[in-house]
């Protein structure tokens, strides 16, 4: 039998090469679009229940992050407007103060006015909810993403009239979240550069969003209200916790008296005898007497 070369030499030449792959059909690439769309809008679905989990049982979180950032670099100013010096001009007006009083209403009267909105000018401690946080200047929506602010139609503590402190209780660290839960007795402080004021809880009442005089009317006596939507997850109305001052200590340029007097905390009772009273037939309308917390 006749040997066959392996390899061909000559003759007719060999078949064309085959086509080239042909594309992948347009409905698998649709398909595999909307495979990596579903994939994708069941991530984001997860992540947005997750959040709104962790925001029922503690705050949201995103903007917890943000207030947090906020309540460093206010804490930071706060600090160093605490150690600063008295210009000249307040040293020449505190010198001839004689009284921790006069030196407090002074003080707070000044940084009231020269405050900007939006920045540091105290620190609030409430123990019973484990609440500390540093207080602004205003409660516009901004103001308030950075935490507890100081409403713009009340006084600063120490001014001798009602104080009103509003916060979130759902978003941006919520720091109110908890105030409903405070009782009758429990303590409020509130350290402003001039003066520490510890203020007891007296009690509590839900209002209309449009029934600011319910917090900031003048009662005769200084006293802290805050101030926070109810119920959770709803600005419907408010819940106003009202407390008294009953304890001051001077710090800061307040404690620069004469003679080198030590400033000693400045004590006042709950039952203030110039406190204003109605007579028995309008007590009901009185705006001090509030509804005590449940227990």
């Amino acid at each position: 039998m006749a040997d066959y070369p392996t390899t061909l030499t000559g003759g007719a030449p060999g078949p064309p090469p085959g086509p080239p792959p042909a594309e992948p059909a347009p409905r698998a690439r649709s398909s595999r679009a909307a495979r990596w769309l579903a994939i994708a809008l069941i991530s984001l679905g997860g992540l947005a229940l997750t959040d709104g989990i962790i925001t029922l049982v503690w705050q949201e979180p995103i903007s917890a992050l943000i207030a947090t950032i906020h309540q460093d670099e206010l804490s930071g100013d706060l600090t160093r407007a605490e150690h600063a010096p008295a210009p000249p001009a307040e040293r020449r007006t505190l010198a001839g103060l004689a009284t921790e009083r006069l030196r407090i209403a002074y003080l707070a009267d000044n940084l009231e006015r020269h405050a900007g909105n939006g920045s540091a000018v105290g620190r609030i401690s409430i123990p019973k909810i484990g609440a500390s946080y540093v207080v602004v200047k205003g409660t516009d929506t901004a103001d308030l993403e950075s935490g507890p602010g100081i409403f713009s139609e009340s006084r600063f503590p120490g001014g001798g009239q009602t104080t009103l402190i509003a916060g979130h209780r759902t978003t941006f660290l919520a720091p109110f979240r908890h105030i409903d839960e405070l009782r009758p007795g429990d303590t409020i402080t509130l350290a402003m550069p001039y003066a520490r004021f510890t203020y007891t809880v007296l009690g509590h009442r839900v209002v209309q969003p449009e029934d600011v005089q319910a917090a900031i009317a003048k009662m005769g006596y200084q006293r802290l209200v805050l101030s926070a939507c109810t119920p959770l997850f709803s600005a419907a109305k408010r819940l106003l916790v009202y407390s008294r001052l009953t304890s001051t200590v001077p710090v800061g340029a307040a404690r620069l008296l004469t003679g080198g007097a030590i400033p000693q905390p400045i004590e006042t009772p709950l039952h203030h005898p110039t406190a204003k009273v109605l007579p028995p037939v309008l007590e009901s309308l009185n705006p001090q007497r509030v509804a005590p917390v449940s227990q």
